[in-house]
C-alpha cells in the first residue's frame, strides 16, 4: 500500500431525488479535496434511496446515463483523484425486461471506470412485523468477486449485507487485497446491534483495513439509516467514526 494514500470518506443522507443527491455528494467531495484526499469514497445507494418501486422504475437510468457517475467522472478527471462511488442503483436489461443492480463504481484520475462490482448478497430480511426487506425482488445479484488493482493499493469491493459472509472477505484477502471497501446503508436496528462488531471482526480475521462509508439519517419517510461510517485498521481499532450526521473524514492509512 502506497504511503501517499490519503482517503476521504463521505457520509450521506441520500433520498429519492437524483439531483439533490448529486449536489450533496459533490459538496463533500470538494471538502475532501481541500484536505488533499486522493481516494474518495461514498456510501451504498449514493444516487437514490426509495422503497417506492414505481418511482424507482421511472427515475433510475442505465449506467451511461446516470447523473452521479458522470459527475464523479468529471471531478476525478479534473482533480486527478480516484473515487469509489460506494454504489449506485442502475437499470439493466434482463431477458427483455428492466431490472436493477446495486453497483460499486471505481473511477480513475482520467475519468474512466476502473472496476465494477455488483452486490452479491441480497438483503432479504424480516426485522419485525413493520420492517421487511426483499432486495432480490427488484435487484439482480452479482456473481463475481472483484479485486481492483490500483497504483496505491489492491482494493477488495463489497457492499453492505456482504459483511455477514466472511468467506468473501477471506477470498479478497487471499487474492491480495490491501483494503476492503464496505459502502453501506444499514438500518437503525441492525446498525445499532451489529455494524461495529461485524466490521471489527472482518478486519481482525483478515488482518486488513476495512473502509466503510455509510448512509445516515432520515432518507425517506419510511427509511432511516444508521450512519457511523467507519475506518477500522487490521487490529480492529477504529480510526474514524462519522457519527449520525452527513459529513466527511480524511485520513492516511499506514502499512500495519
Amino acid at each position: 500500500m502506497s504511503p501517499d494514500l490519503k482517503i476521504g470518506i463521505i457520509q450521506l443522507t441520500s433520498n429519492d431525488n437524483l439531483k439533490d443527491n448529486c449536489i450533496q455528494l459533490e459538496y463533500y467531495f470538494n471538502q475532501c479535496l481541500k484536505d488533499r484526499a486522493n481516494f474518495i469514497l461514498s456510501p451504498e445507494v449514493s444516487n437514490f434511496i426509495s422503497t417506492n418501486t414505481e418511482l424507482r422504475k421511472k427515475t433510475i437510468k442505465f449506467e451511461k446515463e446516470d447523473l452521479m457517475i458522470n459527475k464523479v467522472k468529471e471531478l476525478c478527471c479534473k482533480f486527478k483523484v480516484w473515487s469509489l462511488i460506494g454504489s449506485v442503483v442502475l437499470k439493466i436489461k434482463q431477458e427483455g425486461k428492466d431490472k436493477f443492480v446495486n453497483r460499486s463504481i471505481l473511477i480513475d484520475p482520467y475519468g474512466k471506470i476502473a472496476a465494477r462490482y455488483d452486490k452479491i448478497h441480497m438483503f432479504d430480511v424480516i426485522l419485525n412485523k413493520n420492517e421487511t426487506y426483499k432486495e432480490s425482488k427488484s435487484f439482480k445479484p452479482g456473481r463475481k468477486i472483484i479485486l481492483a488493482k490500483t497504483p496505491f493499493a489492491n482494493i477488495g469491493l463489497t457492499i453492505c449485507y456482504d459483511i455477514r459472509f466472511p468467506y468473501l472477505f477471506s477470498k479478497l484477502k487471499i487474492s491480495g487485497a490491501d483494503i476492503i471497501c464496505l459502502p453501506s446503508a444499514f438500518t437503525m436496528k441492525t446498525g445499532k446491534d451489529h455494524w461495529e462488531t461485524l466490521i471489527k471482526a472482518r478486519a481482525i480475521e483478515n488482518k486488513i483495513y476495512i473502509v466503510a462509508p455509510a448512509q445516515c439519517g432520515q432518507n425517506t419517510s419510511s427509511r432511516k439509516t444508521w450512519g457511523h461510517s467507519l475506518v477500522v485498521n487490521p487490529h480492529g481499532i477504529i480510526l474514524c467514526d462519522l457519527g449520525s450526521k452527513a459529513g466527511y473524514c480524511v485520513l492516511k492509512l499506514k502499512n500495519d
